[in-house]
């Protein structure tokens, strides 16, 4: 998850200007961060975290089933330990290597772009209502 913060493509900017809004302790998915920004999908935000997610805190971007990023999920692990996010399936793992069943618990951990749930009332846009 690394690469150059350089010259950003515009979609990347705005990408990671909403991972960087991500509470410590809450997540989305890759389809929530396009959904809130209303461009793209799942698959071109995970390209612009897979290029240049390593300048925000790239472990709050999950899959929908709540499972970080493939072969990061021990670094992952030990960010979601040390900002005390939900986690379903115990604790297990080690600070290198994640037990394969320890997922984020996207029922309590989801975050959905409110400020309210930031603490910090971030200049953070109205989008419509959550599809259920």
């Amino acid at each position: 998850m690394t690469g150059s913060a350089g010259e950003l493509p515009d979609y990347a900017e705005r990408v990671l200007a909403v991972v960087e809004r991500i509470p410590p302790g809450r997540v989305m998915t890759y389809g929530d961060v396009a959904e809130w920004l209303e461009e793209g999908g799942p698959r071109q935000v995970g390209r612009v975290m897979s290029l240049y997610g390593g300048v925000v805190p790239w472990w709050r971007v999950v899959r929908a089933d709540g499972t970080p990023p493939p072969c990061h999920e021990g670094r992952a692990l030990a960010h979601y330990r040390r900002e005390d996010t939900p986690l379903r399936g115990g604790r297990g793992g080690t600070a290198g290597r994640a037990a394969p069943a320890v997922r984020v618990d996207m029922r309590r951990a989801r975050w959905d772009g409110d400020a309210g749930g930031s603490g910090d009332g971030a200049d953070v846009r109205e989008r419509p209502a959550r599809r259920p």
